[in-house]
């Protein structure tokens, strides 16, 4: 098993025995809440590098160290010390921000979850609407309390926001800054799911399990489709989902197709909702 680089932000742990395949990504300045600094961008963009060429790997669960998933920004090194610095620094600071944040994520090779354990501010909503999937725990704290500092919800958290939630529920709570649960973000559909705190990691290894038995070439194919035809046409989504299809089955090294066909029509071995698809 290749032996993940140490960061100073961020930490990855490979998971072993039922967390086989599972890659750990944390958010590692839990003395700080997790808050995002310009160093923290920087080792993301790195790490999630490593987990992607890391053949043992086949799901990403997104996490934080102590108590916070992350408090959103660190207000004194991202915005105060950027401020004051040349403008290259500021530019430099916002790609590396997007580069990770919703850039590597959207379009991430493996399937990737957000595991909610506690605070998600501000900035942090962008990351965990780029996670393909997010359990949370039920008394997580959520708020977009950039009102409070004087500014509207920075990068692209209002973009996030739309791709998920209520419009009426996205102006409430960018206009107010109160703070709402895991429960409330199940509801409004931040997340797929909340669950009782002491449950969290044990609910998020089970689905992560489960996509991390699929064949990874295909699943890929499927996430990225749904993502893309949000804003296509039927007409242009339909060529489009048939071309990635084409392209999923036909370059398939293992050829789930013919091996899910065979499992369901010759071998009678798999039936929706009954069993899972075998890898092999």
């Amino acid at each position: 098993m290749a032996v993940p680089p140490a960061f100073e932000t961020v930490a990855i742990e490979v998971g072993e025995g039922p967390e086989t395949g599972i890659g750990w990504l944390f958010f590692d300045r839990p003395d700080k809440r997790n808050a995002m600094n310009p160093t923290l961008n920087r080792e993301m963009i790195a790490a999630l590098d490593w987990l992607e060429g890391d053949d043992e790997v086949r799901v990403v669960v997104l996490t934080g160290r102590g108590e916070a998933w992350s408090a959103g920004m660190d207000l004194q090194e991202y915005f105060r010390e950027v401020d004051d610095a040349p403008p290259h620094v500021e530019i430099r600071a916002r790609r590396d921000s997007a580069e990770w944040q919703w850039r590597r994520l959207i379009h991430f090779a493996k399937p990737t979850i957000a595991m909610v354990n506690g605070w998600c501010f501000g900035g942090a909503f962008t990351p965990l609407v780029c996670c393909d999937l997010a359990i949370t725990a039920e008394d997580a704290s959520f708020g977009l309390s950039e009102v409070n500092w004087g500014i509207p919800p920075g990068g692209l958290v209002s973009r996030a926001l739309a791709e998920t939630i209520p419009a009426r529920d996205a102006q409430w709570y960018v206009m107010t800054g109160e703070r709402f649960d895991g429960r409330q973000a199940s509801a409004m559909r931040l997340v797929n799911e909340a669950v009782p705190g002491d449950r969290l990691r044990a609910r998020t290894v089970e689905v992560a399990g489960r996509l991390a038995g699929m064949n990874t070439h295909v699943l890929r194919a499927a996430k990225v489709g749904v993502k893309k035809v949000r804003q296509m046409s039927w007409d242009v989504a339909e060529d489009y989902l048939y071309a990635k299809l084409d392209a999923a089955t036909g370059h398939d090294p293992e050829q789930g197709k013919q091996r899910g066909l065979t499992q369901f029509l010759d071998d009678k071995t798999y039936r929706p909702g009954l069993g899972a698809y075998e890898r092999g």
